[in-house]
């Protein structure tokens, strides 16, 4: 499953290559909560403007307000094309007025689409609101494991499990602690982490595939990796499952229970 960092180079690439077209035609291979008719009579013939992240979701922003929102779930995968889509497993495809187009596609059919998705109130992984007094606040609340926290997308959108035990380990924090055991000076440095492992990654991404618009990089990371048995410090790397996700670990995190 693509995550964050993925999906940031995706938008950046997507709008060096869409940003500033006008869409001709939206076709929809497979039915979705909206209907093809409400995306036609939304988007047809109007510029797309920007292409943008929002927690796990792409979003397409046309110049009439509209927000197009693409969810590549598991399987999920981004083609440009020429006048025709060739891919197989389509969802929808995009197809803008110098006959560029873009298609998802997904073999298991899951992938969605959406139309002016309803605002979260949670804050993005990125975002300034998500800072050390509101993940303090929210932790002290609950007993729940800090992965489970992690992987909570009405508490942080954004983060999947590959960047949740990357974000963990560099916090020095194991992902079977209790939330609201971990010390006020830990929360800080998870916060910390979060921004720090999910920019460094977005960075080796477009240094190592500058142009991505599917798939998901994993080769660089520290420990959720299963061609590594060290840490980079050294530790040996354990796995056990989680918050019902397999887990990577080491003993260099500090169990807060």
């Amino acid at each position: 499953m693509p995550e964050l960092p993925d999906l940031q180079v995706f938008s950046y690439n997507l709008n060096k290559k869409i940003t500033g077209k006008t869409l001709q035609k939206i076709t929809v291979h497979r039915a979705q909560k909206v209907s093809e008719k409400e995306l036609k009579e939304a988007l047809e013939g109007i510029k797309l403007e920007e292409v943008y992240r929002e927690g796990k979701e792409l979003r397409l922003r046309f110049e009439n307000g509209h927000l197009l929102g693409l969810h590549l779930r598991l399987h999920g995968k981004l083609f440009l094309y020429q006048e025709k889509n060739t891919e197989k497993k389509a969802i929808v495809d995009l197809l803008f007025s110098d006959k560029t187009g873009l298609t998802l596609t997904d073999y298991q059919g899951i992938a969605t689409v959406a139309l002016d998705s309803e605002e979260k109130t949670s804050p993005d992984a990125l975002d300034d609101e998500l800072n050390a007094e509101y993940l303090t606040n929210k932790l002290s609340k609950t007993r729940t494991i800090i992965k489970s926290i992690l992987l909570d997308q009405n508490i942080i959108r954004g983060i999947g499990n590959a960047y949740a035990d990357e974000i963990l380990w560099d916090a020095r924090i194991s992902p079977l602690s209790k939330a609201n055991r971990i010390p006020k000076e830990r929360v800080k440095e998870l916060v910390d982490s979060i921004k720090s492992v999910l920019k460094e990654a977005e960075k080796e991404i477009l240094k190592s595939h500058p142009n991505l618009i599917n798939g998901e990089i994993r080769d660089f990371l520290n420990i959720h990796n299963s061609e590594k048995t060290e840490s980079p410090t050294g530790a040996i790397i354990e796995f056990a499952t989680v918050a019902s996700k397999k887990t990577y670990y080491t003993s260099e995190q500090q169990l807060f229970d």
